[in-house]
């Protein structure tokens, strides 16, 4: 076995500008532009589910309707028909709830585009607790009224020999209580 020599200074120079080298590999393409469109296409078949309404129900139907409803899925038609929106209804109210179907239908196809529910299908059935919860009316909690200056000087007054420190600033704010209130 003989061994081969390197080429010479000159031979390398004649042998890199004759010869191709192999093209740098090119990096990925980013992966949201491959799912781009296929989340389009998907958008496009199945449209907006049950989850973009669950968010923004009480905005669609009203406060009312909403403690008694909840969205669970979108029916799609066939056909090019127009879908159908199935929603859960707690008990007694499937009747009320029905008699409002054209009003619950032309509100939601204002949120989801024109003429994207067709009907409205009524289930009876009790309700998920997140959905209660979030549909029942959040109590405003109202900040108490500060005190006049004065109750306040007579009351820092009153504490001004006890030592700083959290049992002072608590019995500051038990004293602002009981100020307010009596």
């Amino acid at each position: 076995m003989s061994r081969r020599s390197l080429p010479s200074r000159e031979d390398a120079i004649m042998i890199l500008a004759t010869k191709r080298t192999r093209p740098a590999r090119r990096p990925p393409p980013p992966a949201g532009r491959m799912l781009a469109s296929t989340l389009k296409a998907l958008d496009a078949r199945f449209g907006q589910g049950p989850q973009a309404l669950q968010a923004r129900w009480r905005e669609i139907v009203g406060e009312q309707i909403a403690r008694r409803t909840e969205p669970v899925k979108v029916i799609k038609g066939r056909q090019g028909q127009p879908s159908t929106l199935e929603i859960r209804v707690d008990g007694p109210a499937a009747a009320l709830i029905q008699h409002q179907a054209a009003e619950i239908v032309s509100r939601v196809n204002l949120f989801l585009g024109s003429g994207a529910i067709g009907r409205l299908r009524i289930v009876q059935g009790p309700l998920r607790p997140a959905a209660a919860a979030a549909a029942a009316p959040r109590p405003q909690v109202r900040r108490p009224a500060p005190l006049d200056a004065a109750r306040e000087a007579e009351l820092k007054r009153s504490l001004a020999d006890a030592p700083d420190g959290p049992l002072k600033a608590a019995l500051e704010e038990l004293g602002r209580n009981i100020l307010r209130k009596g």
